[in-house]
């Protein structure tokens, strides 16, 4: 009976550290890029590394390239911008200005927060 709790109370213990070291359900960029529409108006969250960061002060508008295995993303943000080359994890929203017979016209993705 003490060995069957050492043993729930371990896996209980491994799934906490799984948990909290970063396993993330990230969404492949390629996946939006491919599909924009099916994303309209969702919250995601993305996993790469900060590429080709622009901050333009006229117009108070910061932008970076995101990249993954499977592509790259322009996330638009408020916040400060992440370091070059810099592995972040971020949950954005996808937004389209229009969509026709399915297809996705002027897509926006915006940071609402990163790690």
């Amino acid at each position: 009976m003490r060995n069957c709790l050492v043993q729930i109370v371990m896996a209980v213990v491994i799934g906490i550290l799984a948990v909290s070291c970063g396993a993330i359900n990230a969404t492949p960029i390629n996946e939006i890029n491919t599909s924009p529409a099916n994303f309209d108006g969702k919250e995601v969250t993305l996993q790469g590394v900060a590429k080709g960061l622009t901050r333009i002060p006229l117009f108070n508008t910061k932008a970076y390239v995101l990249k993954d295995d499977s592509g790259e993303i322009t996330i638009l943000t408020e916040a400060d911008l992440p370091r070059m080359n810099e592995k972040i994890t971020v949950k954005v929203k996808v937004a389209n200005i229009a969509i026709i017979n399915g297809e996705s016209l002027g897509m926006t993705v915006t940071e609402i927060s990163r790690r």
